[in-house]
């Protein structure tokens, strides 16, 4: 008599993740009509800490998830920003629709970029990416039409439009390339694409040796932070009201994202919302002491380096097993090969799919 063949499905998610995911949603209708309801010092702050999300979840999937490290994503956080200049400043566009411009232009602009850099690998991509960043600052301090190396006032883009519905407009962006950022690195990393990308990181050679296009997953990823990060630079200009090419496209931005991620945790999603927590909490506790706020901020990250290599929420994982935002897949038994019991455990978890041994 033939045994029955053992059934089993893989799953994505778990109970910690639909909790976090329903009490995400609570946040999030929470966050959405805070403009109505709370202080605007409170609103600017939360603005701030979610386009630092936002920077920070476009970085780790450059690095943490592409395997591409890079250390000139100020580039495009300097072309959203001057994007937002040419258009809402000189052309008369809504500063907020030019945060979607920014995006574009930060996207257009990464094809000439990536067909330099992809020929570089690890550290020398890396110090290109640097490079590059500073070959567009020393192009726009020297266009005038955009203020030269001095810069100039974006106040009179964004005048027009009431203050209420400046902060309000100006915080639900905030809110929605924070949140959009981390919901859509999580949709990819959980698709079919993402296990491609993870594969790209692991090992190049052995991705392509099973199929992957490599040189298409690496595009998309740069691409996409890329655009990212322009959305992002638009936006942060907005709330700064002046932009300059010093500011625009500093070093500081690359190294808050590498902060933020690597005490977090590199490779995680859950990683960057950590990081950025602590980071506006150290800043908060230590703003006042002048240069040993930054210093402190520099042995921390050593600290974690050394000793956390993965990252505060990566030991978390590696101690506990907690994902609240699980892309691993995990064979589950459903017991002898019945349909009933495969059936509802594909309905049970959309991620989930059925396969027998």
């Amino acid at each position: 008599m033939n045994s029955p063949i053992p059934s089993f499905r893989v799953e994505c998610g778990s109970r910690h993740s639909r909790l976090a995911g329903a009490l995400a949603l609570l946040l999030l209708a929470a966050g959405s009509s805070m403009p109505f309801w709370a202080e605007p010092s409170s609103l600017r702050a939360l603005a701030e800490f979610f386009y630092v999300l936002a920077l920070a979840q476009m970085w780790n999937l450059l690095a943490g998830y592409g395997g591409m490290v890079s250390i000139g994503q100020q580039a495009f956080v300097g072309i959203g920003g001057y994007t937002l200049v040419v258009l809402g400043l000189h052309a008369g566009l809504n500063p907020f629709l030019a945060i979607p411009a920014g995006g574009l232009a930060a996207g257009l602009l990464a094809l000439p970029a990536g067909c330099v850099l992809f020929r570089l690998r690890g550290a020398y991509f890396a110090i290109g990416s640097w490079v590059m960043a500073e070959v567009f600052r020393q192009v726009i301090a020297n266009i005038t039409a955009v203020g030269g190396g001095s810069g100039l006032s974006v106040t009179r883009a964004v005048a027009t439009i009431p203050s209420w519905w400046r902060q309000s407009l100006t915080f639900w962006c905030a809110l929605l390339l924070g949140a959009g950022a981390t919901l859509l690195v999580y949709a990819l990393l959980r698709s079919r694409h993402g296990l491609a990308l993870t594969a790209v990181r692991d090992s190049e050679r052995a991705s392509a040796s099973v199929g992957v296009g490599v040189r298409k997953v690496k595009w998309f990823v740069y691409i996409a932070s890329a655009v990212g990060c322009g959305m992002i630079g638009a936006l942060i200009f907005i709330t700064k009201l002046r932009i300059s090419p010093d500011a625009a496209f500093s070093p500081d931005w690359s190294a808050l994202m590498f902060f933020v991620v690597v005490i977090g945790g590199i490779g995680t999603i859950e990683g960057p919302i950590l990081g950025a927590l602590i980071y506006f909490a150290l800043r908060e506790w230590l703003g006042g002491f002048g240069t040993w706020y930054l210093i402190a901020l520099g042995i921390l990250t050593v600290a974690v380096m050394l000793w956390a290599p993965k990252g505060l929420w990566g030991s978390l994982v590696a101690r506990h097993g907690l994902r609240l935002f699980p892309v691993q897949r995990r064979l589950r038994p459903l017991g002898p090969g019945g349909d009933a019991p495969r059936k509802s455990a594909l309905a049970a978890d959309p991620c989930a799919r059925s396969v027998e041994v």
